[in-house]
């Protein structure tokens, strides 16, 4: 039951806000290392450039309220944060694709603060297999199945060259992943009841390239 209750706190939410409430916690918790004990809409909205009628809108979904003159309780909004994002939860992931990305990815020590960690990682490249990269051992694809099952591990991500992303997508369906974070430069097709995040990078600097060319074509006329 608990498990429905906590997808009902996401579900009807919008996107953008859901990915605006990592921004508001990682400037709280720098709030509250300098002591600061409560803070406004208006505050917040000044630090990350925001409307302040977003930011209420946004922080209501956790079922915050700001009371007059005082605004929020820092600790009391962390709390709340975390739990709507599930960061106060435990999570355990597997990885394939143990290359130079997912080499990064398993040193990179963020995601202990969002309730994330990976267990493993794999690969097919027999130079890497049975290394260990952070702490993290590396195993042939082949294991993937019986570890998760073993594990109960719902969470895979990808971090492969694009041509072999949508393989390793069918395999994490047919093994039990229930939610895929995709760093291939690929779209991946899955069943309906499949979450799927895309961490599209090239899209990204696509967008940094295009805008500094714009930039620059304007100061040179």
């Amino acid at each position: 039951m608990k498990k429905d209750a906590d997808k009902s706190k996401i579900m009807g939410v919008p996107e953008p806000s859901v990915r605006r409430m990592p921004k508001y916690l990682i400037l709280l918790r720098s709030m509250r290392d300098k002591g600061l004990v409560n803070i406004s809409a208006p505050q917040i909205a000044q630090h990350l450039n925001m409307d302040p009628t977003q930011v209420v809108k946004d922080l209501s979904y956790t079922g915050a309220r700001g009371r007059p003159k005082i605004g929020y309780a820092v600790e009391e909004l962390i709390n709340l944060l975390e739990d709507f994002l599930g960061y106060n939860k435990k999570y355990e992931a597997f990885l394939v694709g143990a290359g130079s990305l997912g080499s990064a990815l398993l040193r990179y020590q963020g995601f202990t603060q969002t309730g994330l960690k990976v267990v493993a990682a794999f690969d097919t490249d027999k130079n890497i297999i049975g290394t260990e990269i952070a702490g993290v051992k590396v195993f042939d694809i082949e294991k993937f199945r019986d570890l998760a099952s073993r594990l109960h591990i719902t969470i895979g991500i990808i971090t492969t060259p694009a041509h072999a992303a949508q393989n390793v997508t069918d395999l994490m369906v047919c093994w039990g992943i229930k939610a895929i974070w995709n760093f291939a430069p690929v779209s991946l097709k899955v069943p309906s009841h499949i979450i799927v995040q895309d961490t599209q990078m090239y899209s990204n600097l696509a967008v940094i390239m295009n805008s500094l060319k714009q930039y620059e074509d304007k100061q040179n006329i």
